[in-house]
């Protein structure tokens, strides 16, 4: 697995994410996702999201994913 195969799973879940995905040992990755569809979710609920748009994959494929996820607004109070 690399991170350009999660980035486009994220992105065929999410199609309006904007999509970090980081990681070189082949199963310990970060993300960072930012999305407009968060929007009113908990950050519960965000993840989940993220972790159906990646099925089976995790705990397969992908051993461990490090989650950050955003709203754009929130994203904007960030920077």
């Amino acid at each position: 697995m690399n991170p350009q195969i999660i980035k486009e799973l994220i992105e065929a879940g999410l199609p309006d994410a904007n999509i970090i995905v980081e990681g070189d040992d082949g199963t310990h990755f970060q993300a960072r996702i930012i999305c407009e569809a968060f929007t009113g979710k908990s950050m519960l609920q965000q993840h989940q999201m993220v972790y159906k748009t990646l099925g089976d994959k995790m705990g397969t494929d992908i051993h461990a994913l490090s989650i950050q996820t955003h709203t754009p607004v929130e994203w904007d109070e960030q920077k």
